[in-house]
This record gives structure tokens, sequence and C-alpha cells, in this order.
């Protein structure tokens, strides 16, 4: 998602082009394809290859795929997609009371009456609050980060959305922030960083669970999972 304020995604940048390529290129421009792509395919096909290389998870082979693939395509569908891809970056914005990303601002969950105003969920992307939502268990209001902590990556906390979630604390009654932040090492950093900030304002502030996913199998269990399983056990009713 590239609408306004929105982050680079840089957890998933293993998956795009050449690293010495993009990085030598300001963001947005058009780059001409490289040489040995031109030699082989017309403009159109080796621009579009290249552009598909860009996506997250996309190398050169799966993109030539995606590229031959859309050739075969009735042209009609082919627009279709195109029209999507436009439409997405002029219609969607971000919330402006908790950043998700919608195409009416509020969104729909901030718009809500039903939703319990005490208890703020806080995510580091949108992906993240509709893992959550599908979930149905959580029916209170979010604020998502566009991010996470990432030093070596160049993201701070002014990078983050958290200025605005201190200035939503300030204006709305909240008794619980529940961090739900990813498990990673970005993500646990985060969560660390905001429970330092938030605790001193008098708001419980809690940490999503940890441990084994259902269905999963103890041997096959890491050591870091099973030990958080272990920490955040719970007395059987």
């Amino acid at each position: 998602m590239g609408g306004p304020g929105v982050q680079g995604e840089p957890k998933d940048s293993g998956g795009l082009g050449p690293a010495s390529h993009e990085a030598s290129e300001p963001k947005g421009a058009a780059v001409a394809p490289p040489q040995f792509v031109m030699a082989y395919y017309p403009e159109p096909v080796a621009r579009l290859i290249e552009a598909l290389q860009r996506l997250p998870g996309i190398g050169p082979k799966t993109a030539q795929r995606l590229t031959f693939f859309l050739l075969k395509r009735p042209t009609a569908e082919v627009a279709t997609l195109a029209e999507s891809l436009v439409q997405l970056k002029q219609l969607i914005v971000h919330c402006s009371v908790c950043f998700n990303v919608t195409e009416e601002d509020p969104c729909r969950i901030c718009r809500d009456p039903q939703r319990d105003t005490r208890a703020l969920c806080v995510v580091e992307e949108p992906n993240d609050l509709l893992a959550l939502e599908r979930t149905g268990e959580f029916r209170g209001r979010y604020h998502v980060l566009l991010g996470a902590l990432s030093p070596l990556d160049g993201i701070g906390p002014e990078d983050l959305r958290v200025r605005e979630l201190l200035t939503r604390l300030e204006a709305d009654q909240v008794d619980e922030i529940i961090l739900a932040t990813n498990p990673s090492v970005e993500g646990e950093a985060t969560a660390i960083y905001l429970a330092k900030l938030l605790k001193p304002l008098g708001v419980r502030v809690t940490r999503i669970a940890r441990g084994l996913p259902v269905g999963g199998d103890l041997e096959y269990a890491d050591e870091v999972t099973l030990s958080k399983a272990l920490e955040g056990r719970r007395e059987m009713s």
C-alpha cells in the first residue's frame, strides 16, 4: 500500500529485485530495465517484467511467467486489472483516526458506535488489523503504526504513528491498550518501547500471548516458541 504516510515494508525487501539496482534509483522514478532484459524482449514486455520484480516475493522468473500469462489473457481482463491498480492509488487513503486503509474517512471501524472505545489494539500494519478482525474476538478499536522500529533500516519512533497514538489517548478514555505487534525482533522492540512510553500514563498495557499454534506438535516447535508458551501458561477451568 502506498497511500499517504505508508512505510515501505522493509521486512519484505528480500523478495524485491537486485538490491544494488533499487538502492541507486529514486523512489517512483521510471527506470529503464536492465540491458540484458531489453536484449531479449520488446520494451513493453521488459518494462513489465522489471516492474513486477519490484513487488515483494517476486523474482525474475516469476515476473517473466506473470508477464507472459498476462499476454495470453483477453484485453478486457488485463484492462480491468490495470484499472484496479489505478483505483487502488486514487481511492484508498489512511483513516485519519486509526490509520487503517479505507475508502471513507474515518474508516468503518472508527465510525461503528458499537465498538468499545475503552479498548485499543495497536498493530503494525493494516493486514494485522484484518487478521484480528477475522477472529471476531476483539470488539474494541485499533491503532495502526504503519511499521515497526528498525534502527538498521533507519525506522525510528518518529517514522511511526506513535505521536498520533498519544494524541488519541489524550482525547479518548482508554482503559486498556493491547500491543499486538509481530513476535519478531522489530515487533518486540516496538512493543517494549510503547510499553515504557504508555505505562506512566496510568493506562493498562497488555501484550498478546505467544506460544504453540492450534494443531501443532511439540516436537516441531522451536525453543523460543516453547519458552513463550510456558511463560504464558494459565490455569485450566
